[in-house]
């Protein structure tokens, strides 16, 4: 398998960073936590974790900025650690840890982009009500009309990266702090002429510790989309 790194982004994860560490632990792929100076101690339990466990590595970030940023500083650190492939994931458990292989394996098959996709035949939700059903389905249509693109689920944030996509796509650029960081990484990456393939998956709702989500985040996702397809008419991505 090639040389792999996980990005694990955290802020108040103390009920499930060892929890999700323990469950990648049997999948051959090195871990990075990046965590945001969580007052909860989440660093800490990471760093010890870290000194246990020898695939595992800790990024400390002096504060919370978002999620974009966050993301961003692990894969340059990736990059730098040489890692052919990057994923993103959730620390919560939405993301399931058993369906890493399935991503990485889309990726050695020919994409450039493994997308785990609730929105494709074999994916879906659990655990979720009418209303955010209704919120996440029409926010992925939103951007995919805006974009004019044909990937199903472009809020997906469980994602696996070949390296060279981030070598190519305009880190430095990306502005986008919270889940409209999913869209605008995507967008890049399909605008520079690589391979996004949905992987069907089933995405749960957290049981411990509480959601990151508000309505700074959500605002942003509808500004930056049309942002975007402004800047793709303009020949700016």
């Amino acid at each position: 398998m090639p040389d792999v790194i996980v990005c694990l982004p955290t802020y108040n994860e103390r009920e499930n960073l060892e929890a999700m560490l323990r469950a990648l632990e049997p999948l051959g792929v090195r871990v990075l936590v990046i965590d945001d100076n969580s007052p909860d101690g989440t660093g800490e339990i990471a760093d010890g974790l870290a000194a246990e466990l020898a695939f595992v590595s800790v990024l400390h970030r002096e504060r919370k900025e978002g999620l974009g940023p966050a993301y961003l500083a692990g894969f340059r650190r990736a990059l730098e650690d040489g890692a052919e492939l990057i994923l993103e994931m959730d620390c919560d458990f939405s993301h399931d840890p058993k369906d890493v292989p399935r991503l990485i394996a889309a990726c050695e098959s020919g994409a450039d982009l493994a997308l785990g996709s609730r929105y494709v035949p074999g994916g879906g939700t659990a655990n979720w009500g009418l209303a955010r059903r209704i919120v996440s389905w029409g926010g992925s249509l939103y951007a995919r009309l805006v974009l004019g693109v044909r990937v199903r689920d472009l809020t997906g944030g469980f994602k696996c990266y070949r390296r060279r996509v981030l070598e190519t796509i305009d880190l430095e650029a990306i502005r986008s702090k919270g889940y409209a960081f999913q869209i605008e990484g995507t967008y890049r990456t399909l605008r520079k002429g690589f391979e996004v393939r949905e992987v069907p998956i089933r995405f749960a709702d957290r049981t411990e510790g509480v959601s990151k989500m508000s309505r700074s985040i959500f605002l942003e996702a509808v500004v930056n989309v049309p942002r975007l397809r402004l800047a793709a008419l303009r020949g700016q991505l």
